[in-house]
Order: C-alpha cells, then structure tokens, then sequence
C-alpha cells in the first residue's frame, strides 16, 4: 500500500463493524442488509490498497444481488487506482484460473451454497493464492469498515475497468491437464441446481467427445427454484439420483453454486463419500507425478478425511500431510509442500497445477478419466475406497465448546494406548495392526469457527466399535450441556428412523424449518429444536419446510 487509510478513532472501533460477515476464509453477509452496495465498494477499495500491483479480476456468480455488489466491488478498486478486469459471470475456480494465468489478484462474488438472500466475497492474490482471516482478511476488514466510517473513498491514481472473457482459457486449462481416454464414452447426468456448473459444464463436459452430457437443472437463476445448490445436503441430490435411474446413466455430479465443489454419484444413485474421491485421485496425480520423475509427492488432506486416504497414499508412494480444516490454510499447506493435490471432507478438491486451488470441474475430470480407463463401473471404481465405518460430521450446541473438548481430553487421556494431538482441536487414535480390529479407532473433536458447535468426526474399522466410541464421546462433550424441552431423556438408537443414507450424508441433516439437527425416533426424524418430526419413506428423509405444528414423537 502506498499511502494510509482512513484512520480509526482512538478505541480501535469506528462506526461500522464488519466483523460479523467476515469469516475464516471469506466474507459472508445477507445481501442488501448485512451486506451492501456500500459495504462491497468499501472492500473493493480496501482490498486495492492491499496490492502490490494494480490488476484486479472481478467475477460474479448468478445470485440475484450479485451483478450490483460486483460492479460495487469494480468501483471502490477503481476509485482506488485498481486496473479492473471485470469477467462477469464465472465459477469460483474459473476466477482462480484467471488469477493464475493473469498473474492478477481476484474477487469472487458470490455465497457458494449458501441461501438465495445470502452473498459474500472470496478474494485471492496473484496466482490464485488464498486470502483468509490470517492472511490479510482482517487487515482489510479494518481498513473497509475505516472507508464506511469516513463517508468516502479519495480517489487515486487512474483506476480504470475492462472485460475479459475467462470461459475458453478454463476449459482449455483443465482439458490439458485431465485429457479423457478415447476408447470409452460416458453418459453423464450433472446436476447444476441452476448455479455456475450450468455455465461451465457445457464448456468443459460438452465440449468432449467421450461425454454424453445429460443437464439437469442448467438455467442460471439465482433464486434457486428446484432445490438449494449445496450437494452435501442428500435431500439437494434427490433429483439427480433419480435422473441418473432414468438416464441410464454411468455417474451423476452435482455441484454447489459457485461450482468449486461436487459430490460424485454412482451408476445407482449412490452418493460417493468425499474421502473416496480424495484417495482415487491422490493414485492418479501420485502416478503421474512419479512418471514425471518426482520421487515422494506429497498429497495433503484436512484431519477429518478417512484414515485410508494416508493409506492411500503411501501405498502410492506418496507423502501425507494432515492439514487443519478450510481451504486457505490447506492452500498454504499445499504451496509449503509443493504438495501436488489436496483433500477435503466438503468435496473441495485441490490441484498443484491448478494454481494450488479448488475446482469441482477438474475433480470431475479426474473421476471421468478413471472410470473411461476401465469398462467396469463407478461403484466398481470406488469400492475399494471406503473400507471404514465413519460417523460423518456430527455437531453439539454446547455453552462453552473448549471445556466439553478438555472434558473429553480428560477422560479419554485414562483410556491406555491412545495417541493425542490439538490440530484443529482435539484428534485421539487408537489404531495399530497389532491390536484386534474391533479396537481400532480415531476421532476428530473441533470447534466452529463462527457458532458454539463441537463437531464430531469418529471412524473405525468396524460399525459397533464407530458406534460404541461415538456414543461415549458425545455423552461426555454433551454432559453440561443445556437439554433442550423437545430432546427425551433417552434416544432411540441411531438407525431406529429406517433412513437408509450413508453415515456421512446421515450427518449433516438438519431441520428445513429451523435448520437444528435431527434425531432417529420410530420411523421418523424429529427436530432437537422445534421438535418437528419428518417422516422417513421407503429409507429417504422427507425434509419438507412448512409446517405449522411441532407434533409429539411416537
């Protein structure tokens, strides 16, 4: 930065605060409330102070306030001296794509898979190097909410805006580093849910020869009409599954809505988990790279991915780096290690030839590539891959996060044989081939870094040991705990609700109504929060928002 910002007052806090929309890793707000047009000029220019050089690419997703905040975004760099390089509508890994072959700093705007009424900002200097709160997030959250307290942005220099297309360069980039085989064509359904995908898939999956693209849901339209675009959630991909059934179809994807994740389903309809995808692709870029002469790549992966994905990758040949959760810091990781790919259990993907950064589409590629290689199918492909039972990601709403997690500290440190560390919170294993396999175990127990959650991660060679060590050690994490009126005194044990989804999808259902977790009751899913209960049918949850009463569990 060449000259000061706007100064603060004394306290260290002016009139704005921005800190509530100011995350980890991005920027999220409610568009036209926390969030606004001035709010997005003022960390449009609070970010151009921020670069070395002035290039800046701007893009913007298909939400209905995003083309306002992005030429708001424009406008604040500009004032500012930014040479502004507006792309328009763009997948998150599109923008990253230019950033690294522009050489230019980046704007996303955009809120991923979050509500209709939600934007945000994700930022990245050049060559698609991340931004997070410990990389210079903060530093320009100060000297936005500076520009909001001044009631003005000085002009200086002589900012200017342009357009640039970025659409042909991506796909050409990711076609050169995932070329699919020419012996077999595959029929894919991908479901867009009217994000970003349905801008980008045309260009990368239409464009091939081996793909027999089948779209679904396609329409740009931020208003999300058929389902939210958030793949992790299984009631989203209900949908595709039944498209992939009707097509025929080898393999559906389903993206979030600014297509920097997917989630991958099998011939059946079956979600794949992430940490499958992970070990599948980590093979293929630990071979190539080995082909290339590189004697121990490193694969890096977030703490919480299944433990056969380090299996997987020494048995490679290569070498596994445990990285704690969100993609700026496993970005940095992968830069430090030169790592050439990366893991999370989201189904965020990274690529060493992708700038060090995220993209769905690529991950794509890579799973369509292995299974054209073969004549077998995605379910074939993966089932190697999944040799654990995991619990998913489960969450508490405890009063105080870090007490519950040295409560569990405390008690499971009498347990003999177990190994501790505090990356990302608290990870206990007691796994060794030498014990028996009903023994051997691992869990994750982090905080969120934004609500008062503990999430629980537990895998273990077999279900009664994931189980019996899930149980124990939510008991203890929820002992102090406030009990909410809906919650029984006793739970009917997982499963007594006949969902018949895998364990990771299980996790992450929430209430459509209030957005609480869910518990297994007779047939059924019943809200901890409003104690609404969802009816389970022929094994799939019936998670319908709406309804007006909070009927009794039977």
């Amino acid at each position: 930065m060449t000259e000061p910002r706007p100064s603060q007052s004394a306290s260290g806090r002016g009139r704005h605060d921005l800190s509530g929309i100011v995350l980890a890793n991005d920027v999220r707000g409610r568009a036209g409330e926390t969030l606004t047009v001035q709010i997005a000029r003022a960390f449009g220019a609070a970010f151009a102070d921020q670069l070395d050089a002035p290039a800046l690419i701007v893009a913007h997703d298909m939400r209905l306030s995003s083309p306002e905040l992005s030429r708001a975004v424009i406008d604040g760099a500009v004032r500012r001296g930014a040479i502004v390089a507006d792309a328009g509508l763009s997948s998150t890994d599109q923008l990253y794509c230019a950033s690294g072959r522009h050489q230019a700093a980046g704007v996303m705007v955009t809120a991923s898979h979050n509500p209709a009424g939600d934007n945000g900002f994700k930022l990245c200097l050049p060559g698609a190097r991340p931004v997070g709160r410990a990389s210079g997030l903060e530093e320009i959250r100060r000297a936005a909410e500076a520009y909001l307290d001044a009631g003005e942005i000085p002009i200086r220099g002589e900012g200017r805006a342009e357009g640039i297309d970025t659409l042909a360069d991506y796909a050409a980039a990711l076609h050169a580093l995932v070329p699919l085989p020419a012996q077999r064509r595959v029929r894919v359904v991908v479901d867009a849910g009217n994000g970003m995908a349905g801008h980008t898939a045309p260009a990368v999956l239409g464009a091939l020869a081996q793909v027999d693209l089948i779209d679904l849901h396609f329409a740009l339209d931020g208003s999300f009409p058929h389902h939210p675009a958030d793949p992790l959630r299984p009631e989203n991909l209900r949908d595709l599954q039944a498209a992939v059934l009707r097509e025929d179809a080898e393999i559906g994807l389903a993206f979030d809505g600014d297509a920097d994740r997917c989630v991958v389903l099998d011939e059946r309809g079956t979600p794949v988990p992430p940490s499958a995808i992970t070990a599948l692709i980590a093979q293929r870029e630990i071979a190539r790279a080995r082909a290339a002469g590189q004697e121990r790549p490193v694969v890096v992966a977030n703490l919480v991915s299944s433990r056969h994905v380090a299996e997987t990758v020494h048995e490679a040949g290569g070498e596994h780096v445990r990285t704690p959760v969100g993609h700026a810091a496993i970005k940095t990781l992968m830069a430090e290690h030169d790592a050439v790919f990366g893991g999370e259990h989201s189904a965020h993907f990274y690529f060493r030839d992708f700038y060090f950064a995220d993209s769905g589409m690529l991950a794509a590629l890579h799973v369509l590539a292995a299974l054209a290689e073969t004549d077998g199918t995605v379910s074939a492909l993966v089932a190697a891959h999944s040799p654990y039972v995991a619990s998913g990601e489960l969450n508490s709403t405890v009063a105080d996060a870090p007490a519950a997690r040295e409560r569990v500290r405390a008690h499971v440190g009498t347990w003999p044989g177990v190994q501790m560390d505090d990356l990302d919170g608290l990870t206990a294993r007691h796994w060794d081939e030498d014990i028996p396999a009903r023994d051997r175990w691992w869990f994750s127990l982090r905080s969120s870094h934004t609500e008062p959650l503990l999430r629980l991660n537990v895998e273990a060679e077999d279900e009664e040991t994931m189980i019996r060590i899930r149980d124990e050690i939510l008991a203890i994490a929820q002992s102090e705990a406030p009990v909410t009126a809906a919650a029984p005194a006793v739970r009917l044990p997982a499963g007594a609700s006949g969902a018949d989804v895998p364990g990771w999808v299980r996790s992450i259902l929430r209430c459509p109504d209030c957005g609480d977790e869910l518990r297994d009751v007779e047939q059924a899913l019943q809200c901890v929060g409003c104690a609404r209960v969802h009816p389970v049918e022929g094994g799939i949850p019936v998670l319908i928002a709406g309804r007006h009463e909070a009927p009794t569990a039977q």
